[in-house]
């Protein structure tokens, strides 16, 4: 079962040090604290407590999926048969085996999930729709909408 993250207070130089590492998360520390306006140490120590606290969640390599060739995307919209509690709990936890599933939201509305699926071309799409996707528990209904151009990505 996923933990629900809580709130956690953060004071103006808290959110200075998220917004440069969110920025460029490979800055040094002693680079970090001279643009935020303190010394190395203090500056370690919050950013001990900001990952200690599950604010900051890890810091990764951001890559270019058109570089690898990973620029169709879709998403889709999905209904199940059924959301009692335990088929929303094996959908969840299906979902997150498929690698090309870039994201996966519960919505309200009129589907009751939304997915974000990265793969290398419109056939190797139709692969994981027909053999992955369709097959997850509980999807009753899919409905795909390709992405013709991404005007704006996170980190992108």
């Amino acid at each position: 079962m996923v933990k629900t993250p809580t709130a956690v207070e953060l004071d103006d130089l808290d959110r200075r040090i998220i917004a440069v590492l969110r920025a460029d998360g490979r800055k040094t520390v002693t680079d970090l604290a001279r643009e935020v306006g303190i010394s190395k140490t203090p500056c370690q120590i919050r950013m001990r407590k900001l990952v200690e606290s599950g604010v900051i969640r890890g810091f990764q390599a951001v890559v270019d999926p058109a570089t690898l060739g990973l620029d169709h995307i879709a998403f889709v919209e999905i209904g199940l048969s059924s959301t009692h509690e335990r088929a929303l709990l094996d959908f969840n936890e299906a979902v997150r085996r498929i690698p090309e599933v870039e994201e996966c939201h519960m919505i309200a509305g009129s589907f009751d999930y939304l997915l974000k699926v990265r793969t290398l071309d419109m056939r190797r799409y139709r692969k994981v729709m027909g053999e992955k996707i369709t097959n997850l528990p509980h999807v009753a209904t899919t409905s795909t909408f390709v992405v013709m151009e991404a005007v704006k990505e996170v980190n992108g």
